[in-house]
């Protein structure tokens, strides 16, 4: 296929009704291929989906076709396709009797159990140990885990516009079309814009209003409720490759994103994002993202992955196919690559989610910005743990240690008790509070935080609750007062407790 020849939407409709009657989504595949092969596709290895589609079911036709990008006989395909209308629009080719697919068709789950299709470029559906192995200048690429993850992170509130910035094959767009009212989808590569179009079309899903251009300048001064991206951030040295280079020198277009995005957000807006940043000699990674913050807006950075400059060249080596070029050229371009840390101080490379939302609170000079380092499990999606983030540094923002003291607390949702000590010992070592949903965080805490969240069930203020822990404890109540709103804000922020709304204080005298 020409990279300038893409099928035409006129008979999606019409194409989307045969892959469904054929069972061509993902609860299909899963049942078809079982779990195993449907696994290693996943990982872009085709040989146990070979050996499962032996037969001449439309479906076993239809996962040769598009997904394992193999030749079937034309009578195969007419029995699985509307096959004029899909010559005609450009979906296949016929070479020699044989019906090829031009493009990759791959079902897709959605969150709420939709049967969505995403169309990209042939052999770049993501997931492969060697890669994409691509240096096609205009390629798009499918779904990966990338593009999973910002998927699964986003929140999902109804709003009235959303911009999917960067769109590529339009995973994003069609998540965002689900809840935004209005959906605004942009790429310098107008090839991103057309597949992001068939994407759509072919999902059942409403047309989103489709700009070329970079970064925001498609959009002009316009702002949004929601802003998403999963931007080309490697770091490499002369961005060869536009679908993950982005044409700008070490972390440049992802602090442009990030800056740029304040003055497009609506009060109450999120803009979300995965990035890459440099580690830099001399340089607290935290300071470095927490200076790519806009005015105006509250910030939650998650660094989920540190790789050092060699892991990290070797990984986006394999992936263009450069370790398959021969052992001299890997070797030049491995050398630039290293070449290019060195000159900027680069010592390892981070990445993560970044969250900005716009509020009040931050325009008025106190923002909360929250820089942290978590590589451990979480349980996605996490897009409703995002807006409880900000809904907690929002409170916690209003609240001194008196007002702390007066709030009514329940425990969290699936927290649990741990402790730790030698066996058979009378007392604990230390005793850890951990969560089972949501980022999953586990702290540590004393006998007098433990005890207090124990109990928080919402009936009585925190400094009641302190009160009777200090009388069992024989503590001072005054001292355990003061010493203890500092635990409790901490349980509040990493979501341990949980603030009772509009709850009366009852902290009158006595």
């Amino acid at each position: 296929m020409s990279k300038t020849s893409l099928p035409a939407p006129d008979h999606t409709a019409g194409l989307r009704e045969a892959l469904l009657a054929a069972a061509f989504t993902a609860d299909g595949l899963l049942d078809r291929l079982g779990a195993a092969a449907y696994a290693a596709l996943a990982r872009s290895e085709t040989v146990p989906a070979l050996r499962a589609t032996r037969g001449v079911s439309p479906l076993d036709t239809l996962v040769r076709l598009f997904l394992l990008q193999r030749p079937v006989p034309q009578e195969q395909a007419r029995a699985a396709l509307p096959l004029e209308e899909c010559v005609q629009d450009g979906w296949v080719s016929v070479e020699d009797g044989l019906i090829r697919a031009t493009v990759d068709v791959r079902p897709y789950g959605g969150p709420d159990g939709e049967d969505w299709f995403i169309v990209s470029d042939l052999g770049c559906a993501v997931g492969g140990a060697g890669g994409i192995g691509s240096h096609e200048e205009g390629v798009v690429l499918g779904v990966g885990g990338a593009s999973t993850t910002l998927a699964s992170i986003t929140v999902r509130t109804p709003v009235a516009s959303a911009l999917d910035l960067g769109t590529g094959s339009g995973i994003q767009a069609l998540h965002a079309a689900q809840h935004a009212t209005r959906v605004t989808a942009t790429d310098l590569n107008p090839r991103a814009l057309e597949f992001t179009r068939l994407t759509l079309a072919l999902s059942g899903a409403a047309p989103a209003d489709l700009r070329e251009g970079s970064l925001f300048e498609p959009v002009g001064t316009e702002t949004f409720d929601l802003i998403v991206s999963n931007p080309p951030f490697v770091i490499s040295p002369g961005a060869r490759l536009t679908y993950r280079d982005g044409g700008m020198g070490g972390d440049d277009l992802c602090r442009a994103l990030v800056q740029q995005a304040g003055s497009h957000l609506n009060e109450g807006g999120y803009a979300q994002f995965l990035a890459n940043w440099q580690h830099v000699e001399g340089e607290e990674w935290q300071d470095r993202l927490r200076s790519w913050v806009p005015a105006g807006c509250d910030a939650w950075i998650v660094q989920r992955e540190v790789q050092d400059v060699t892991q990290y060249a070797e990984l986006w080596l394999r992936d263009s196919g450069d370790h398959r070029g021969g052992p001299e050229v890997y070797a030049e371009r491995y050398e630039a690559w290293l070449d290019e840390f060195e000159a900027r101080g680069t010592t390892s490379v981070g990445f993560g989610w970044i969250t900005l939302r716009r509020s009040a609170a931050a325009a008025a000079g106190n923002p909360s910005i929250v820089v942290e380092e978590w590589p451990h499990a979480v349980q996605q999606p996490l897009g409703r743990a995002v807006e409880e983030h900000f809904a907690r540094q929002d409170y916690l923002r209003e609240q001194d240690d008196a007002a702390l003291l007066a709030g009514h607390f329940t425990l969290a949702a699936e927290v649990v008790q741990e402790q730790v000590g030698l066996p058979g010992a009378e007392d604990p070592e230390h005793v850890v509070l951990r969560q089972h949903r949501g980022m999953m965080r586990a702290t540590k805490v004393d006998a007098v935080a433990a005890g207090f969240a124990g109990v928080c069930d919402g009936s009585l203020p925190a400094g009641r609750i302190l009160d009777a822990i200090a009388q069992l404890m024989s503590e001072d109540p005054v001292l355990l007062r003061d010493r203890t709103p500092q635990a409790i804000r901490l349980l509040v922020e990493e979501g341990f407790l949980e603030p009772v709304p509009g709850a009366a204080s009852g902290e009158g005298p006595g």
